[in-house]
């Protein structure tokens, strides 16, 4: 496949490498840009994790809990501007309301909201505010207490980042928890529940690293057990050092605290959409040209 420079342009936006080493990386593996991730860390040419994605959609996370249960939702909107709009804010905080007597987003498409199905109130909106609208994702989880958190927030239970943490106790280092979560962002509550898709990508990657090294298997081997701990260490929740007090890991923290954490939920406003960049000079120039 031939490499283009738009390829090479997205494999640096995404590792941080030079043009040459992400031109190199891509070449080495036929235009590939997953394979060209995982070359270009194996060479120490690029970040340890790839970004999740751009922030293409605009919008609100919305978060409510109460008696056990936690509900979080995104609605998304085209600019960000709309999400400082009071209608639309009303509209986020009602869906979220409405989604703690639901299971999962199609439910909460077809519940009901101020007498119209959440659906229905959504397009409506479109109409009114002018801009396309859509209810992206939900997430529930429930526990003996949920805490939650907002982070940037724009107005009470919604913002930029929102999340849940189900404990086994009510106990105030819940809303900590959380607020380490949105900073952090852990891949997994604990290794168990990491993908194994992920646990065995890296374990790849450390191994060519370790191979790099020039030495014997059987040093490569303990390399790479001591490389995994290391990484189990800085996804999983449980075992990360807590932001509040880096001396003692979370788990460790909630075990002080006198409760367990049971799971958790973070979403991110648009993560995972890919933005389309545009240059608006040319833009502009090619319409006047038109």
């Amino acid at each position: 496949m031939a490499v283009t420079a738009k390829m090479v342009k997205e494999l640096r936006d995404i590792t941080g490498a030079g043009m040459m080493d992400a031109k190199r990386a891509l070449t080495e593996t036929d235009g590939d840009q997953e394979a060209a991730i995982d070359w270009l860390r194996t060479k120490g040419l690029a970040k340890a994790a790839k970004k999740s994605g751009r922030t293409a959609a605009e919008g609100l996370v919305g978060v409510a809990s109460g008696n056990g249960v936690g509900v979080i939702v995104e609605v998304n909107s085209e600019t960000d501007f709309v999400g400082k709009n009071a209608d639309f804010q009303s509209m986020v905080a009602g869906i979220t309301k409405a989604a703690l007597n639901v299971a999962d987003i199609d439910a909460l498409q077809s519940a009901d909201l101020d007498g119209k199905a959440v659906s229905d109130v959504v397009t409506s909106k479109i109409a009114t505010i002018g801009e396309n609208l859509t209810l992206r994702r939900m997430s529930r989880l429930e526990g003996t207490h949920v805490a939650s958190y907002v982070h940037n927030a724009a107005a009470p239970g919604m913002g930029k980042i929102g999340v849940l943490v189900a404990l086994s106790a009510e106990n105030e280092i819940g809303h900590q928890i959380a607020m380490h979560v949105a900073a952090v962002n852990p891949a997994s509550l604990t290794q168990d529940d990491l993908d194994p898709a992920v646990i065995e990508r890296e374990k790849q990657v450390l191994t060519e690293q370790a191979r790099e090294s020039g030495k014997p298997e059987n040093i490569i081997e303990n390399m790479i057990k001591g490389r995994m701990k290391k990484f189990f260490e800085e996804v999983t929740l449980l075992n990360q050092k807590f932001v509040v007090n880096p001396d003692v890991t979370v788990q460790q923290a909630a075990k002080d605290a006198g409760v367990s954490v049971l799971g958790f939920v973070r979403l991110e406003v648009g993560e995972g959409i890919e933005k389309k960049v545009e240059d608006f000079a040319a833009e502009v120039a090619k319409t006047i040209g038109g």
